[in-house]
């Protein structure tokens, strides 16, 4: 039954049931010496439901699904659900570009509904520490040896923002843009997100298409997302252990530079905007329907000169001191998540280290604190500073949980073998000074 066990106490208990989370409660579920079982709060799966947008697809390859870069054989990978569903010849007959997003939404839900071990409905409410884990639910306190925090991220705006119905994050237009017919619309961000936003907005038919659309961004252009073969090597095994290692100002100095390699606009949603943008101006001839303004930092948001709308005041680096407005009844703020609060954690708050505004993890991505060594807290998704660009997408969510899998079993698994490109100094001595390549 897959929530009425008499079991009380677990080797690992997870609180939350999202990707990261759930690709570990399916790397575990063969491993039943491994009891454990993962707490959601949420009623049923979501992945970004309320930013689903019709056409939206996956921004890497669907074998970064949950399993299979660390189990290809595993009966929750992307495959096994297609094959299960006996719609596999369909999919590949589709001959998809790239996988559909809720596609990829329905496949995680049907893997945790596979899983008897991942719970929904219950809310972790607090978790403290006496020899084990005591973890006290909405419905009941459990005890376990471990605990795995995957509790994701969440919308983040900046504070001049207003939320509400006519200011809301993109992570709600699905329900909050559906209306906006004759509207003035000004999407803030230049990332996927915006991208698709704008592009879903403009790509209304006539008499639901916002009278116009302005995208904003203080990034220089609307530039493409880096998925070139040696780019992505940043976003393999061996690289981010490499970058582990680094020290902090090296870690945070590469990841403001190399942020286009996981947050830039695939280029096929960029051909798309652009070929509308110019059917829109030249062929239907409505030139106020578009208006692109890059290199524009937004900092005040007021009332504006009519009623119930906005006055969006932005700057300009290539022009100091010059200030520009975007008129607009609604705005949306592609502004990007953070990651969520784990305010459960307080009761034991103050026995961990800290990395700056994270919690400082170890190799296997343990939080590290005062506890016993085999008393242990995994997180994910939680410390990008420290683990790069990959830590927050799924490209090596399959990996980290082997990571984890393999600590809980007291075992090192076999890695795949190392990237073409040379990351680390590799000196002859301990005491060199040049480093010698022949």
């Amino acid at each position: 039954m897959r929530d009425g066990s008499v079991r009380t106490h677990y080797d690992c208990i997870g609180i939350g049931a999202g990707p990261a989370n759930l690709s570990l409660a399916s790397l575990l579920h063969s491993r039943p010496e491994i009891t454990n079982l993962f707490l959601e709060k949420k009623n049923e799966f979501g992945w970004h439901d309320g930013q689903q947008l019709p056409g939206t697809t996956l921004q890497v390859s669907m074998l970064k699904d949950l399993v299979s870069l660390a189990d290809p054989t595993s009966r929750f990978s992307f495959l096994s659900y297609l094959h299960s569903c006996g719609k596999i010849y369909h999919f590949i007959n589709a001959q998809f570009d790239a996988v559909p997003r809720q596609e990829f939404r329905n496949y995680m839900r049907w893997a945790s509904e596979q899983n008897e071990n991942v719970v929904f409905g219950e809310e972790v409410v607090s978790v403290d520490f006496d020899q084990v884990f005591t973890v006290r639910t909405s419905k009941r306190t459990l005890t376990a040896n471990n605990i795995s925090v995957g509790v994701g991220t969440k919308p983040w705006v900046p504070a001049v923002a207003r939320i509400g119905e006519q200011q809301f994050h993109v992570s709600d237009i699905v329900e909050l843009g559906a209306n906006l017919s004759s509207k003035r619309v000004c999407v803030v961000g230049g990332g996927q997100s915006g991208a698709e936003a704008f592009l879903d907005l403009i790509s209304r038919p006539a008499h639901d298409r916002p009278r116009r659309v302005s995208w904003v961004t203080r990034r220089r252009n609307y530039f493409p997302i880096d998925d070139s073969p040696f780019t992505n090597d940043f976003f393999v095994p061996s690289y981010s252990d490499y970058f582990f290692n680094l020290d902090r100002a090296k870690r945070e100095e590469f990841v403001s530079q190399h942020v286009l390699a996981s947050d830039g606009i695939s280029e096929a949603t960029l051909r798309e905007i652009y070929q509308r943008v110019y059917v829109l101006r030249f062929i239907e001839g409505d030139r106020d329907a578009v208006a692109l303004y890059p290199n524009r930092e937004v900092f005040d948001v007021g009332p504006g000169s009519g009623q119930d709308d906005w006055a969006i005041k932005v700057s300009n680096t290539n022009h100091p001191g010059v200030v520009g407005q975007v008129d607009a009844d609604v705005i949306v703020w592609a502004t990007g998540f953070r990651s969520a609060p784990s305010d459960f954690l307080d009761p034991i708050a103050h026995r961990f280290e800290r990395e700056g505004d994270e919690l400082r993890i170890d190799k296997d991505f343990i939080a590290q604190w005062d506890g016993p060594a085999d008393r242990n807290v995994f997180l994910h998704n939680a410390a990008p500073t420290q683990r790069g660009l990959p830590d927050r997408n799924l490209s090596l969510i399959a990996w980290r949980s082997q990571r984890v899998v393999d600590r809980l079993r007291g075992v090192r698994g076999d890695e795949q073998l190392p990237s073409f490109i040379e990351w680390s100094t590799k000196l002859g001595t301990e005491d060199a000074t040049e480093v010698v390549f022949g």
